[in-house]
């Protein structure tokens, strides 16, 4: 995120544009907390991980007073178009604002989980995938000189992406994710053939939102006709939302950034900047939250060849 503030900051300081900072997200802007962003401001973040302008959550946003406030101190600072970062809950913000008051609204995508349709991929993402694979590689150490079978979580709630990923990229036996309903049975057959295939252990990976529990309850299930395989169980937890951001993450954040301001200067509004083939493109705001593109059904496939 720190990579696209900077790039904001510095795109619109290039074109002869005043940027100013919004502290804690829209309630920074209920509560006035606005600052200038030149381009020196912004200097020295772009390998820092979060956001140094915050963020947090605004019940009161999500009232019709809330959002008036904030227009009104939109208004007196006399900004007219806004750039927001985040994920749904972010972009269907910025698109109130936008429908209630005169403020023009730019969507930049940025959530680990990567569940947001217009991109291929969301700022953080990539980083999230990354830092989960550092713990997943010493997990493997572990597993593999114990002979053990580990279950290890990670996070999304409503989206696979992060768990797919980490799978295929960690080399495990079976991922779980909640856009796929689990077998059990199935997961344990993989288990038992891969050990019996001469494996000396076995990672499974579960994404926390799963249908079938969390990691803690998936393997109970699975163990429970294992008797000859120790297993244990790891939740890597808020440690995947940390960190310095990865050099894919810092390049699209900047890319993202960019594309932004320059679709405010076109006059834009109410439309999401993000990475598709390639390529920056734009896309209705609407379709981060309406439309959802699903994990490929062909990444699942690979991951069950793969998972001798």
């Amino acid at each position: 995120m720190n990579a696209a503030i900077r790039a904001v900051a510095r795109s619109a300081d290039a074109a002869g544009v005043e940027p100013v900072g919004v502290r804690s997200g829209f309630a920074g802007l209920i509560d006035n907390d606005l600052e200038p962003l030149d381009a020196r401001a912004v200097s020295g973040i772009l390998h820092t991980g979060g956001t140094v302008l915050g963020t947090g959550r605004s019940p009161l946003f999500r009232t019709t007073e809330g959002r008036q406030s904030a227009i009104k101190h939109l208004d007196l600072a006399e900004v007219d178009g806004l750039v927001v970062i985040g994920g749904d809950g972010s972009l269907r913000g910025a698109d109130a604002l936008s429908r209630e008051g005169r403020i023009k609204v730019v969507g930049v995508p940025g959530t680990i989980d990567n569940d947001l349709s217009g991109t291929d991929f969301t700022l953080g993402f990539d980083t999230a995938v990354n830092t989960a694979l550092e713990s997943i590689d010493r997990l493997r150490d572990t597993a593999a000189s114990h002979g053990r079978l580990f279950f290890i979580e990670v996070m999304g709630r409503a989206s696979g992406w992060i768990s797919l990923y980490c799978g295929l990229a960690g080399g495990a036996t079976h991922v779980l994710v909640p856009e796929y309903p689990t077998d059990i049975p199935r997961v344990r057959e993989h288990v038992q053939t891969a050990f019996a295939m001469g494996k000396t252990f076995c990672l499974v990976v579960v994404a926390e939102g799963d249908d079938a529990g969390s990691a803690y309850e998936v393997a109970e299930r699975v163990a429970e006709r294992l008797d000859d395989i120790d297993y244990r169980v790891a939740t890597l937890g808020h440690v995947q939302r940390g960190g310095r951001p990865s050099m894919r993450d810092r390049v699209l954040g900047s890319q993202l950034g960019d594309a932004a301001v320059r679709a405010l200067l076109d006059g834009a509004d109410r439309v999401m900047v993000g990475e598709h083939c390639g390529r920056v493109e734009r896309t209705p705001l609407s379709r981060a939250w309406t439309e959802q593109d699903p994990i490929p059904e062909e990444l699942m496939g690979l991951m069950d060849r793969l998972a001798r």
